[in-house]
């Protein structure tokens, strides 16, 4: 809900910018504000999951493929995400959250994303996405007929495979009981 406003104005400006391809990079220009920093006066580590989720809206709705979802009533969830940092943002401080897919698999959708400031790298993350309807997951099948094809140079680097492998929780249909 924190950033339930933010996120209707970014949906709202990124219906106004320059068309994109689904498969195109995009780049939305921000600052640290005041609700983004934690008691070290810096961006919460948790909050640059928040703003990438404005990048990813972005590219979603510049490129007409929200629009596609929002009329097939597909929904878009997070399916596992890792982040690295190399510098933190300070409060104030002018960034942009730079979004690209990187591939699909037969599980998901990723993105790569970075927190870019003065021409340097300060976070990257990848994100494992999935479209779900009310039957469940959207087949790869049904994405790519809906957006088109990625590229053809598109390949999902290796190290994803494993990750997603190592990082993934049990379906929702087997248990997944908490126990250390």
């Amino acid at each position: 809900m924190h950033l339930f406003l933010r996120t209707m104005l970014q949906l709202f400006v990124s219906g106004r910018r320059p068309a994109l391809g689904i498969w195109d990079s995009g780049s939305i220009p921000l600052r640290v504000l005041l609700t983004d920093i934690d008691i070290a006066l810096h961006m919460n580590n948790g909050m640059y999951f928040s703003v990438f989720d404005l990048g990813r809206f972005d590219l979603m709705v510049r490129s007409g493929v929200w629009r596609m979802m929002r009329a097939r009533r597909w929904s878009p969830v997070a399916a596992g995400e890792t982040i690295s940092f190399r510098r933190s943002l300070q409060l104030g401080q002018r960034y942009s959250v730079e979004t690209r897919i990187l591939g699909l698999d037969e599980r998901a959708i990723y993105f790569e994303q970075r927190a870019v400031s003065d021409g340097e790298i300060y976070a990257r993350a990848v994100i494992a996405t999935r479209l779900v309807s009310a039957d469940g997951p959207v087949s790869n099948e049904d994405i790519i007929a809906a957006f088109g094809a990625p590229p053809e140079d598109l390949v999902l680097p290796g190290w994803i495979h494993e990750w997603r492998l190592n990082n993934t929780l049990p379906s929702t249909r087997r248990p997944a009981p908490h126990a250390w």
